[in-house]
């Protein structure tokens, strides 16, 4: 299925759009997992770190739609690390959840060619539905991804507005009458549009545009009315459930427009003393609810205001 539609249908089946990010803090791993001083060069981290995944996939399968693993904290590890990647997301695909892989490739030529082989053409040996890339080296770095992805039903999602306060560095530099963000969005639009999925009209061409910035989502959506966002920065880094759906338009089951990802707080709950597997196990069980009644309220709050 077109990326765009299996993205949007998969949202729209499990009734909200939120992502667990995959990011594993080797700092913050549980001691129920940690494996001896869990550096990351350490022959026993991976293993301990492919074992906390496990659980982790245990807990979140048939509860999210997606996923976005972060690719640097596996490769902090090596080709351990990469290996432990590899199977979080083979797992992961295999259990019916789209794999959002974050790793912010951009350049040209053969470079990116060789980058989207590896993550998105058919056969791909580290193989995500989507990956994350920049949009900075030009238009034309971004096409050996996409076409890459055009032949084995995945999606891109183009860097345009991210959560690190240095962003507005760059990103909202007014260029001509509008900030740079916003022209990147606009530059896309063309590209949005012709990738648009047959059956929901949702591009396989997405982008991040960070729950940190409201007020600038609303501006991307403006520019692209049918690309699908990726939503970091909602919870640990500041941003609320109504910052991260602003950029949401109408569906046809209430307010839809992209996942919503959240990391440390639902991998990463606080534990008492002396915890044992179980009582991680209700943590992440109960961040995670929490976090998904977060966002379903912040969409029913943003319907009741449109529709009043």
């Amino acid at each position: 299925m077109h990326f765009g539609d299996r993205l949007i249908t998969a949202v729209r089946r499990s009734g909200h759009p939120l992502c667990v990010g995959i990011d594993p803090h080797l700092h913050l791993i549980p001691q129920i997992f940690r494996v001896g001083d869990m550096a990351p060069n350490s022959l026993q981290t991976a293993s301990a770190v492919r074992t906390f995944l496990a659980a982790v996939m245990d807990r979140v399968t048939g509860k999210v739609a997606a996923i976005k693993p972060q690719s640097a904290f596996f490769e902090q590890m090596g080709w351990r690390g990469i290996e432990v990647l590899d199977n979080c997301m083979k797992r992961a695909r295999a259990n019916g959840m789209v794999v959002v892989l974050d790793v912010k490739r951009g350049d040209i030529g053969s470079t990116a060619e060789a980058y989207a082989t590896a993550y998105l053409a058919k056969g791909a040996p580290l193989q995500a539905d989507a990956i994350t890339i920049n949009p900075y080296l030009g238009m034309d770095s971004l096409t050996p991804f996409i076409e890459a992805a055009d032949t084995n039903d995945g999606g891109t999602f183009v860097l345009v507005k991210t959560t690190n306060p240095g962003s507005k560095d760059f990103q909202n530099l007014v260029h001509g009458k509008m900030p740079l963000y916003q022209t990147v969005a606009r530059k896309l639009s063309e590209l949005s549009k012709r990738h648009a999925g047959p059956d929901t009209g949702w591009s396989s061409v997405g982008v991040v545009a960070g729950a940190t910035s409201p007020a600038e989502a609303v501006n991307i959506r403006k520019e692209l009315p049918n690309s699908p966002f990726l939503i970091p920065g909602y919870g640990k880094q500041g941003g609320t459930a109504e910052d991260a759906v602003a950029g949401f338009v109408d569906g046809p089951e209430g307010p839809e427009g992209g996942i919503i990802s959240s990391s440390r707080g639902i991998l990463f709950p606080k534990l008492p003393p002396g915890a044992i597997g179980k009582d991680w196990e209700r943590a992440v069980d109960r961040a995670l609810a929490a976090a998904i009644s977060d966002v379903q309220k912040a969409l029913e709050n943003a319907a009741t205001t449109k529709s009043g």
